[in-house]
């Protein structure tokens, strides 16, 4: 058979212009010798939330904010500027050009798909069976309630293992207690004939979980394939879904399994199989509330009609407040930074939300930190997003603060000034605490020597690194004058542990959550209910950098908090989209 031959010019990539257009029901295939695929059929329409979760399908570039040129705010505040450009959408996405290739990167999107007998349950509207693998209990120990009307399903190799990992201090570890005591009150008070006909799970009190509890109380056989070994785990749980699709005719039986290969094992037995997603706060990153939103063109022709403002003078500051009606103001919170930037030489306008009600909201102008004479510690805001970041971090009514920003955006450093600004200037807190998890990059080193604030030493470096710039920034006093500025500075910083701070309060503390996307939900709320009267906690971290294994950019807890913290008058969130580290870094950061 003779070789084939090959291609005398290499690939080029097509200009967008070249493109094939789809028009009507039958769209044009793309030019190659070969004939087109099919298009794909159309999915069943979704029901209630269920064990797996469908992807959002369209994303709103309104939570993208692009990384633009400061303008520096005047001293004396202008009054808002009209401006009769027409209306820009921000919910539209912005084409490409026809004179530009297309781009080579793109984002890989997870695609959670149903299985087959899961999605015509949907379209029936009938109940499903789901047996549970082991990984999803000590996952999410409340997994169990998270089923809403469909039944649960529990293999006795499922208990076997939660057995075996019921030892030791881990996270895995304690969830499985947890699970082997929520099982125990299930069927506490119960006959022996509930086990077969099934345990309500809304027994202790959970009322979203209207389905049954099933135990597996005989020897289910199967027939699999010789080649898998009869004795292991997994094979025992794909005999049970097998023998029960063959009990249950009709009935959707779907396994469910945060184990990839347990997934691939069961659909090349031809068994559904899906994944657990249903403890993520949200499908796509890229809808996670930003905190930031730019206002239409035409903004103060449709809100500034019947507009009022006045002047407060608010923590030894005068700021202008603007009460504005319109239609654009629902779609708002509550301390969500908002800003105008006209193209055609007019003010640029800054503000935050204060108040909202109904379709009336109260704006106030922002203090410029991109001037030195507002400068904090010594550093200002290079970009709008951190002058953003800073009038939240000096703001003594915000209480709870998360900075999201990728390597070099700024958010240890802004984070350091803010505190030692407001601990050795104002004496609005005592002293500065940090803290961050540790977990390596890498392969640990071993055990450290030494007491716990030794411990933790190599794990802030990055603080280390930034307070070294902190104190380069004051030149008056020489070389002694900036060694005492820097006992003084470690006198009031403190380093600790995240393993022993169950049980603490803290009071009047500026306390500094470093990595925080390597936090489970659960250790978040852990951290944040230990703040006392006075206390402002700070969460930093890049949800594109998480080390814990088992932890997504949707589980996240930094993800959670900010979630779920959005729109309360006393906590602010700002997205940070510019790098300003150096032009090495942020070239990294884009290419690989």
């Amino acid at each position: 058979m003779p070789l084939p031959k090959l291609p005398s010019k290499p690939a080029t990539l097509l200009l967008a212009k070249d493109y094939p257009k789809a028009s009507g029901a039958n769209p044009v295939p793309f030019p190659t010798e070969e004939k087109a695929a099919p298009a794909p059929k159309k999915a069943a329409p979704k029901t209630a939330a269920k064990a797996v979760k469908e992807p959002v399908a369209k994303k709103t570039a309104a939570n993208k904010t692009p990384a633009l040129k400061a303008v520096k705010l005047p001293d004396d505040v202008p009054a808002p500027p009209r401006t009769k450009a027409a209306p820009q959408a921000r919910s539209k996405v912005t084409p490409i050009k026809a004179d530009a290739p297309h781009p080579a990167k793109h984002k890989e999107h997870e695609v959670v798909l149903k299985s087959a007998s899961s999605r015509k349950a949907d379209v029936v509207g009938s109940t499903k069976l789901f047996v549970l693998d082991t990984n999803v209990l000590m996952h999410d120990p409340s997994s169990l309630f998270r089923f809403e009307e469909h039944d649960v399903f529990l293999p006795m190799m499922t208990l076997e293992e939660l057995d075996n990992h019921k030892k030791g201090m881990s996270e895995v570890a304690r969830n499985a207690r947890q699970v082997s005591r929520t099982l125990d009150a299930l069927i506490s008070n119960t006959d022996d004939d509930d086990m077969e006909t099934g345990i309500p799970l809304n027994k202790l009190g959970n009322k979203d979980a209207k389905g049954h509890l099933y135990f597996q109380t005989r020897v289910q056989v199967a027939d699999l394939p010789e080649g898998l070994p009869q004795g292991k785990a997994d094979n025992q749980i794909l005999a049970v879904v097998r023998s029960l699709e063959a009990e249950q005719p009709g009935r959707a039986v779907v396994l469910v399994s945060k184990d990839i290969n347990m997934r691939i094992k069961a659909r090349a037995l031809g068994l559904p199989a899906e994944d657990y997603f249903n403890d993520h706060v949200l499908e796509d990153t890229d809808l996670l509330y930003s905190g930031i939103v730019q206002l239409p063109d035409d903004f103060w022709n449709k809100h500034g009609k019947d507009m009022e403002s006045w002047q407060e003078n608010k923590h030894g500051q005068s700021s202008t407040f603007y009460r504005v009606t319109g239609p654009f103001i629902p779609s708002l919170l509550v301390n969500q930074f908002v800003y105008l930037e006209p193209n055609n030489g007019e003010s640029p306008f800054y503000a935050q939300v204060k108040q909202i009600n109904g379709k009336t909201a109260v704006l106030q102008t922002l203090r410029d930190y991109s001037h030195n004479k507002n400068s904090v510690w010594g550093v200002t805001a290079r970009n709008r997003e951190q002058n953003f970041a800073l009038n939240l971090l000096m703001n003594p009514e915000c209480d709870f603060i998360t900075l999201l920003g990728q390597a070099g955006t700024g958010k240890t450093l802004l984070a350091l000034a803010a505190g030692l600004a407001q601990v050795l200037e104002t004496k609005l807190y005592n002293e500065i605490i940090v803290t961050r998890v540790t977990v390596p990059v890498g392969e640990d080193i071993g055990f450290l020597p030494g007491t716990e604030e030794e411990k933790m030493g190599p794990w802030m470096g990055a603080f280390d690194d930034n307070l070294e710039v902190l104190n380069k920034s004051d030149g008056e006093g020489g070389e002694w004058g900036r060694a005492a500025t820097q006992d003084l500075i470690r006198s009031r910083i403190k380093i600790k542990s995240l393993n022993f701070m169950r049980g603490r309060t803290f009071v009047n503390k500026f306390l500094i959550i470093d990595e925080a996307q390597n936090l489970t939900p659960k250790q978040m709320k852990t951290l944040v209910t230990r703040a006392g009267p006075g206390t402002k906690i700070l969460c930093l971290g890049n949800i594109a950098q998480i080390d814990t294994p088992y932890l997504t950019e949707g589980s996240s807890g930094l993800t959670y908090v900010v979630d779920r913290f959005k729109g309360w008058a006393h906590s602010g969130h700002v997205t940070l989209a510019r790098g300003e580290r150096s032009r090495l870094a942020d070239h990294a950061s884009d290419v690989l």
